[in-house]
């Protein structure tokens, strides 16, 4: 969360709830909704790092509110955030694990597994789906969010067929 507060800093000062609303508007339902108490926690973190400073804004008749901007160490952060490549390759997959060590332990069925597994998928895409259906047409970054994890779930689902072909 610390790099897309910054990133949205970048277009000026803005207080904890507003940039919580603003991931929310721009991602839509499908991303997990962030909590404004983890919100506020990294926005302190990244005040105490230098990569932003906050000031307390009075407010008639209401508690102080603290609006941060980002400062110039802020805006190398996201630079060099926007500079790097993702490596994120899935050999870590806590599932291939599972289906792995179920035939070496004797306490699983590979195939049962394979079958939990597409089922918890299918149901993750339907559930998907009605969201794409709902979720505002013209938010294309949300509809490009939920597209991609649809096509992530399917390359999942062909990934398990494959399994099972392996399997039997």
């Amino acid at each position: 969360m610390r790099l897309p507060l910054l990133a949205l800093l970048t277009r000026g000062p803005a207080h904890g709830y507003e940039l919580k609303q603003d991931l929310e508007k721009l991602l839509g339902a499908a991303y997990p909704q962030p909590n404004v108490g983890q919100v506020y926690v990294t926005l302190g973190r990244l005040e105490k790092s230098g990569l932003i400073e906050g000031e307390d804004v009075e407010q008639s008749g209401r508690p102080n509110k603290r609006t941060y901007r980002i400062t110039d160490a802020g805006r190398e952060a996201v630079l060099g955030w926007f500079e790097e490549t993702t490596d994120e390759p899935r050999v870590r997959d806590e599932f291939f694990m599972k289906l792995v060590l179920a035939r070496q332990s004797g306490l699983a069925d590979q195939v049962a597994l394979i079958n939990k597994q597409r089922r918890q998928y299918l149901n993750t895409m339907r559930d998907l789906s009605k969201l794409a259906a709902v979720e505002d047409r013209d938010n294309p970054v949300a509809q490009l969010l939920i597209e991609g994890a649809m096509l992530h779930l399917q390359a999942d689902l062909d990934w398990l067929e494959r399994c099972q072909e392996e399997l039997e």
